[in-house]
């Protein structure tokens, strides 16, 4: 995609992500569901719909903390819109569409103004390709300094409620600087304001913070800051200013911050945790230093950037999605997205006058592809699970032997062959098909993938890590797939391009113990090593799966010896180690 200059704000590598986040990683069908048992009043069910672990009991929840924390704590579990959770999360991007990983997300606070008071909190995936289950949790927050202040990787939602809770989704619009009026850089309706319509003069809120926007946005940051009536310090501290060419302006101008949202963002954190600074956290290798003072006595919020080492007694850090331009409006914005795509509590919060169905698209029908095959063009389409071409058996037969004795293969075949090996170049169309199937396994859209296999898409088709459907069943429902994809004659011991098959990934990659069981159970074999000779029994000390011991001693016995003889003495001494 490309963007015209008045849409290099964001970049095209920024944009592609954002838009398989948006497409992918919330599917339509679980924000249905999901809604469904939230509003029949069943909150367990609507966490298990959208893949969140709940690790606690209200009753026990009682029993420790008394009554009426324990009807607070329900009362919010009740309206938690869990698939809103899931859209609003940080995101890996870089080439990803996952979760960022390891983060804690503190969503209400019970009992304020006590030493350790509980919190309700999710936990975000370990692994950035991993299954993208949540843990909610309920109890003190690692990283609690004191009362109310959180450090590291800690994100606190307790002052932006509209991101999670029902109650106050309508909130998003103020966020966003809507206020009473329209928000910035949209009519009512949600079309986008003509580069025209931004020109003409304004004084209202909208207008004032577009304008704001726009100076960010052509690089006057300074500008920017002064025209929302933030007081701005650019310089860098001197142990920074080893950084080549990059001052404390370039850092803002390479990020998505909302400059204009600063201000309200910061006073909705200070009332909700009391503090008056904040650290906009992994900035541009630097933060950007929020100072709020007494606004009563005419103060002013300033900002300025302190150094990327943490110090001992840093301020909390502002949550992400305070801070941060929304992507669905940067989207809408440049026409990388249509407003049908929206979260249907963010498209009413935004834009009550649109209209409905709402929700990520559903799996794209398989599309015939043109291949340039012995001179001529040929079409290649899924059809009856499997990739066909206008070609007999007998050619079929004589490409195979060419490929066994080591000759060129080309067109129809060599697309064949790239799409089922995971290797070779694949034309763009479908390269393209192949990657809606993978990511819609990477985000445990196993609707989504069974639909695009009752579509015709070639069960033994592999990505660009050469792993097929039986490698990502970790992030999917297995006793839905594996059956099928064992009938399909799918290949147990296929090695992906870390020489792992697909009970090593089970093992390696947060699999659970269930499908580790039904791999085992179909007979995976286990006295396998991966390309840095791990040993099932070694991955499963490497990644602590204590769960799996049953095969750890399995592969002890039955092959003594297997495996890397250095990882075991290093383990050995790294345990030493920690006990010492």
């Amino acid at each position: 995609m490309r963007l015209g200059p008045e849409k290099r704000f964001i970049s095209t590598e920024e944009v592609a992500g954002l838009r398989r986040v948006r497409r992918y990683a919330v599917p339509r069908r679980l924000i249905e569901r999901a809604t469904e048992r939230r509003l029949a009043g069943d909150w367990r069910g609507a966490l298990a719909v959208a893949g969140v672990d709940v690790d606690f009991d209200p009753a026990e929840v009682a029993a420790a903390h008394g009554s009426v924390v324990a009807a607070s704590l329900v009362s919010d579990l009740r309206h938690l819109v869990p698939d809103l959770v899931r859209w609003h999360l940080p995101r890996v991007l870089g080439g990803r569409s996952t979760i960022d990983t390891d983060r804690t997300v503190v969503l209400a606070g019970y009992g304020a103004g006590l030493s350790m008071a509980p919190y309700l909190h999710l936990r975000t995936p370990p692994m950035a390709d991993g299954p993208q289950r949540l843990a909610l949790r309920f109890g003190a927050v690692p990283g609690e300094a004191s009362p109310g202040l959180f450090a590291g990787r800690i994100e606190d939602w307790r002052s932006v409620r509209h991101l999670w809770d029902a109650r106050h989704t309508d909130g998003l619009r103020a966020a966003v600087g809507g206020g009473g009026g329209r928000i910035p850089f949209f009519h009512d309706d949600g079309t986008p304001l003509t580069p025209e319509e931004l020109a003409a003069p304004g004084d209202d809120a909208a207008a004032r913070a577009e304008r704001v926007t726009l100076l960010h946005q052509e690089g006057k940051v300074s500008e920017a800051f002064a025209a929302a009536g933030v007081d701005w310090d650019p310089s860098l501290p001197p142990s920074e200013r080893s950084w080549r060419d990059v001052d404390g302006e370039e850092i803002v101008r390479r990020t998505a911050i909302d400059i204009p949202r600063l201000e309200s963002a910061v006073r909705r954190a200070t009332a909700a945790s009391g503090r008056e600074r904040f650290l906009i956290a992994n900035f541009y290798r630097g933060h950007v230093l929020l100072d709020l003072t007494d606004h009563s006595s005419g103060g002013r919020l300033r900002a300025r950037v302190v150094e990327s080492r943490r110090p001992a007694a840093e301020p909390p850090s502002l949550p992400e999605a305070a801070w941060r331009r929304l992507p669905d409006l940067d989207l809408l914005r440049i026409g990388a997205m249509p407003p049908g795509w929206l979260h249907p509590l963010v498209a009413r919060a935004l834009f009550p006058s649109l209209e409905g169905p709402f929700g990520p698209p559903g799996p794209s029908a398989p599309r015939p592809v043109r291949v340039r095959c012995r001179g001529e063009w040929h079409e290649v389409a899924f059809r009856d699970g499997a990739l066909r071409s206008p070609h007999t058996e007998e050619e079929r037969q004589r490409e195979s032997a060419m490929r066994a004795f080591g000759g060129a293969v080309a067109g129809c075949f060599a697309a064949e062959h790239s799409l089922t090996s995971g290797t070779g170049r694949l034309p763009k169309a479908l390269r393209e098909q192949r990657q809606e199937l993978f990511q819609r396994a990477q985000h445990g859209d196993t609707p989504g993938v069974l639909e695009m296999l009752a579509a015709g898409v070639d069960l033994h088709v592999k990505d660009g890590r050469r792993r097929s459907l039986l490698h990502v069943l970790p992030l999917l429902d297995h006793e839905a797939l594996l059956p099928r994809l064992l009938a399909a004659g799918l290949d147990l011991e296929a090695r992906d391009h870390m020489e792992r098959t697909p009970l090593a990934v089970a093992v390696s990659e947060c699999g659970s113990t269930a499908l580790v069981r039904a791999l085992l159970d179909a007979g995976a074999r286990i006295d396998v090593t991966d390309a840095t000779e791990l040993s099932l029994a070694q991955m499963i000390r490497r990644y602590k799966r204590g769960e799996l011991g049953f095969l750890r001693e399995r592969v002890v016995a039955e092959h003594p010896g297997i495996g890397s003889a250095w990882y075991d003495r290093w383990i050995e001494k790294a345990e030493k180690d920690e006990e010492q």
